[in-house]
C-alpha cells in the first residue's frame, strides 16, 4: 500500500541518524549486534510522537493500536492453515 512505504521511510530515517551514522559499525557482526539493541531500545524505550509519546511496546499491551490484536488474529488464523497455505502467507514454497 501507498501510505506503508512512508511509516517504513521514517523507521530507516530514524535507524540511520539516531544508530548506524553515529556509530559507524566497523563490521557486520558488530553492526548486527547494534541493530538489535537499538530496535530493542526503538520499541521499548523510546517514546514516539505519533504514538502519544508512548512507546510501540506500550501501545502494542495495551491494545489500543491494534498491534496485539492484529497479530493475535493473524496466529489464530494461521493455526488453521495447512503447510502449503502457511508457506504461502509466509512467501515461502512447498516441495
Amino acid at each position: 500500500r501507498a501510505l506503508d512505504n512512508i511509516f517504513v521511510e521514517r523507521l530507516w530515517r530514524s535507524v540511520k541518524y539516531e544508530d548506524v551514522y553515529i556509530k559507524g559499525y566497523a563490521s557486520l557482526p558488530e553492526l548486527l549486534l547494534g541493530l538489535s539493541a537499538y530496535f530493542a531500545f526503538y520499541n521499548s524505550e523510546r517514546p514516539h510522537q505519533s504514538l502519544g509519546y508512548l512507546t510501540p511496546d506500550a501501545v502494542y499491551q495495551s491494545g489500543t493500536g491494534g498491534g496485539a490484536k492484529i497479530v493475535d488474529r493473524f496466529a489464530k488464523a494461521e493455526s488453521k492453515l495447512g503447510p502449503r497455505q502457511t508457506a504461502a502467507v509466509e512467501g515461502g514454497r512447498t516441495t
